[in-house]
């Protein structure tokens, strides 16, 4: 009976919290859509800026909600762990392939988008930690660096 249990125990835990911890994916599934992960970085900003204006507008009241202010600094930290999720597992570990140090403008590429995605990390860490708007802005301006370096003459194609 106790066997039972623990093996049900085991498998309710994986079930829940297993999907959440693998990121897209690392088998060799070869479905990518790179546009669409940078519509949603894009988003992930958004949603930081309008958490950021409402936990400054809410702390400024004479009789602060606090449970929201907690809400939108919980909801900022989700969206900005959701660009270092994406940068990292898809980006980084998936798309940005490394260049042999040889093949001198290839690797200059590779170090351009890798040095991109790192201040983008940067970013978004800034931003959990205040409500300073000009790191959306940098967030921002990094995505559409890196867009162009990433599509690279196509980068006007993919822009909306």
């Amino acid at each position: 009976m106790r066997k039972i249990l623990s093996m049900t125990i085991f498998l309710l835990i994986g079930f829940f919290f297993l999907p959440n911890a693998l990121p897209h994916c690392q088998i060799p599934c070869g479905i990518y859509n790179d546009e669409m992960r940078f519509e949603m970085i894009k988003e992930h900003i958004q949603t930081i800026e309008k958490s950021m204006k409402q936990i400054e507008a809410l702390s400024k009241q004479p009789e602060k909600n606090y449970n929201q202010i907690v809400r939108w600094v919980l909801n900022k930290e989700n969206h900005a762990d959701e660009i270092a999720h994406t940068v990292t597992y898809y980006f980084l570990t998936q798309r940005v392939k490394p260049v042999d140090k040889e093949d001198s403008e290839g690797y200059k590429g590779y170090l351009d988008k890798v040095t991109l995605l790192h201040e983008m990390l940067v970013q978004a860490m800034k931003a959990k930690q205040t409500t300073d708007l000009i790191h959306v802005e940098k967030l921002r301006i990094l995505l559409k660096a890196f867009q162009t370096a990433y599509f690279g003459k196509e980068a006007a194609e993919h822009t909306p």
